[in-house]
């Protein structure tokens, strides 16, 4: 990049017609260019967009997912684990985007002197680490179960006479928002548990990249990842649920219920009236607690409703692995293909090292590596899938309150305030409530929900620039390159994008994110609700994917994302499924069109359009 490459600067970003005043939708906080010496800073600095965890425009309440990583990574890079060469990620958001920014330590005597204390710290993590991960597993668990017993009830016209006989003191109304209070404190607390390990395991894998990357002058990405492939983590359990319910149906002989056109209440219905039938539905209701807690999406929207609300998903799954058995095919996992090839990996490049010390260090890495590697994925399931259902089932409970109240028209109305408008709207509900008289909010959140219902379809139809500010002359931070994928020579075709012909785009560059090379017909899916559309056979386009999509993955030959760099999910759980993928391609659904001939190689991260 030459020295005058830049982006625009974050205040020159144009609002969109008709959305003007978006800003109080959000956290002042979240603002950029509050003052002078914030837009200088904020001028200085590349913030990206991140569309790898948000594909869609924030919803106000949605951002307390966003909010609670703002803090939960900062805040162990920066203040608990030390990690040397960066502080935390800042975050803003325009247009409805969130963009972000890795902090990095820019003097060299503090990285080194941060070092000292990383080693001794994330030493200690690494060195107990099953005994801590034990720990961590039984603190999710009790957290998911406070959730999960938060109830929302109802303010009664005249409280029980109980609270007179046993002199309790407070009211239903004080309750209420306690329970609310206690609901956000909780899932602000499932986020300071998801970086407890998130930040080492990713650090664990960088450092061994690097010395390989070193030691092995011109291995590929790809490569190194397939050292640490074949893992068994319960984020795949949900899916593997699916498969035995596959097997049991064609065990028991009921396929025949299992028709295309039979939605899933018909098929649970004349299960019910067959012997076999009720057996298959007893499996079926045994798998679903925890494991249908499955997020429909990446689990950070309101609207990614989990398998439990729509239960069309994993009956479609159920029907697709049925047929695939009835033609023969493995209904497993190539967990073993995987090993095997990994441990031929491992073995060859650890007999091209020459010095014992070198030996040592490629074992020593490898196996911190490959221990820590299966929390990258299994806190997934805890965090996002899991807990975040639970809290969004409970937050519903909540709305239809206020719907009752009148202080909003629909359930689904709610995600339109933000977490604090929320507190404030129910502090008013139950004053009201508790003085006789009519809340404020009735005759205020109705028309204010409904403009911002506007903005937020007017965001839904931008497309928002993929970076802003200045870019580095070189990008080092580690993570930035491996979950997002964003690189130098990524923000020199960003930079160049401008310029691109059309027929330039019939050939796109990105990451290797799992082995392997297939021609197929695309399917662009920009949504959860579009999965429906996938047909056999096809290769599945997208801005990013969830882990959650993993049992459709029995119907594509390939997958190929914009964002996300070689650790992202995506990359990751195609890895483990065996189906070739190309991560962070950039401009994938832009190029690409539903129904186009592509190529996708998955060993050096090109995708290739050949014909309309």
């Amino acid at each position: 990049m030459s020295a005058d490459s830049k982006f625009m600067n974050p205040g020159e970003v144009p609002v969109i017609p008709g959305t003007e005043g978006w800003e109080r939708m959000y956290p002042y906080y979240y603002r950029f260019s509050m003052d002078k010496e914030r837009e200088d800073y904020e001028n200085s600095m590349l913030w990206y967009y991140d569309g790898l965890h948000y594909p869609e425009p924030m919803y106000p309440f949605d951002l307390i997912w966003d909010e609670a990583w703002y803090l939960g990574l900062s805040q162990y890079n920066t203040r608990i684990f030390m990690v040397p060469p960066a502080f935390g990620v800042d975050h803003r958001i325009t247009n409805g985007y969130i963009y972000i920014s890795p902090v990095p330590v820019t003097d060299p005597k503090q990285v080194e002197e941060r070092l000292q204390h990383f080693l001794q710290r994330a030493g200690y993590y690494y060195e107990n680490w099953e005994d801590l991960y034990g720990r961590w597993k039984s603190k999710m668990e009790t957290l998911i179960k406070e959730i999960d017993n938060i109830e929302f009830k109802d303010l009664p016209d005249m409280e029980d006479i109980s609270i007179v006989h046993e002199g309790v003191g407070r009211s239903s109304g004080y309750e209420l928002v306690k329970k609310y209070d206690h609901l956000i404190d909780r899932a602000l607390l499932v986020w300071q548990y998801h970086f407890e390990f998130l930040n080492l395991g990713y650090a664990a894998f960088v450092t061994f990249a690097d010395f390989c990357r070193k030691a092995f002058p011109g291995i590929d990405d790809g490569t190194i990842t397939r050292m640490v492939a074949g893992i068994d983590v319960i984020l795949f359990q949900p899916d593997m649920q699916l498969r035995k319910l596959a097997k049991s149906a064609i065990t028991l002989e009921v396929t025949d219920f299992f028709k295309d056109e039979s939605t899933p209440a018909e098929i649970i219905t004349a299960l019910g009236e067959n012997e076999a039938g009720k057996k298959w539905l007893e499996q079926y209701e045994q798998a679903q607690k925890p494991w249908f807690y499955m997020s429909s999406g990446t689990g950070w929207y309101h609207d990614h409703y989990c398998w439990l609300d729509r239960p069309e998903i994993p009956f479609m799954a159920i029907k697709s692995y049925i047929k695939k058995a009835q033609k023969g095919e493995s209904l497993e996992r190539p967990t073993q293909k995987l090993v095997e090839e990994r441990d031929r990996i491992v073995a060859e490049y650890g007999s091209l090292l020459r010095t014992q010390e070198d030996k040592d260090a490629y074992n020593e890495l490898l196996a911190i590596s490959q221990k820590v590697f299966p929390f990258v994925e299994e806190h997934t399931f805890y965090v996002e899938h899991w807990s975040h259902s639970l809290f969004y089932g409970k937050m519903r409970e909540l709305s239809a309150i206020f719907v009752n109240h009148g202080m909003i028209k629909d359930i689904e109305d709610i995600w339109y305030l933000n977490r604090f408008e929320i507190g404030q709207a129910l502090y008013d509900l139950v004053c009201a409530w508790g003085t006789g008289v009519k809340a404020c909010g009735p005759s205020y959140w109705p028309q204010e929900i409904e403009w911002r219902k506007g903005v937020i379809e007017k965001f839904r139809e931008y497309t928002p620039p993929p970076a802003l500010g200045m870019p580095p002359e070189v990008v080092t931070e580690p993570f930035t390159i491996t979950l997002w994928g964003i690189t130098t020579d990524r923000l020199s075709d960003w930079l160049d994008a401008g310029s691109v012909k059309a027929e330039d785009m019939s050939k796109l560059q990105g990451h290797p994110g799992s082995p392997g090379i297939v021609e197929g017909i695309a399917r662009v899916v920009r949504s959860p609700a579009d999965l429906g559309l996938l047909q056999e056979g096809e290769i599945l386009v997208a801005p990013t994917t969830s882990p959650s999509w993993a049992p459709i993955f029995v119907k594509v030959k390939a997958v190929v994302t914009d964002v996300g760099g070689i650790m992202s999910h995506a990359a990751i759980v195609c890895r483990e499924y065996g189906l070739p993928a190309v991560v962070g391609s950039g401009y994938a659904t832009a190029a690409i069109k539903t129904g186009q001939r592509i190529k996708v190689d998955g060993h050096t991260g090109k995708v290739e359009i050949l014909q309309d």
